[in-house]
């Protein structure tokens, strides 16, 4: 049986994050600035407004990227 890909978590402080979409950063979950260059890709631009923990999806499958939504409860 294969283990699941959860979602990773992160505390978050106010400011503007960038988070990577295309998976190849150097700082991964946040954009590296120059990584998603020809891959079709932008990153995610995301104001934290209070210091808060976020939940990131590593299944790919979320519908709500780059956020957990539950999705890989049900991947193989």
């Amino acid at each position: 049986m294969s283990e699941k890909k959860g979602p990773i978590e992160v505390k978050e402080h106010p400011g503007v994050v960038h988070y990577c979409m295309c998976g190849k950063s150097t700082t991964l979950p946040y954009c590296d600035g120059k990584s998603h260059e020809g891959t079709g890709f932008t990153p995610y631009e995301y104001e934290v407004e209070k210091e808060e923990v976020v939940r990131l999806c590593t299944c790919g499958q979320s519908s709500n990227k780059p956020f957990c939504d539950g999705t890989h409860m049900l991947c193989p």
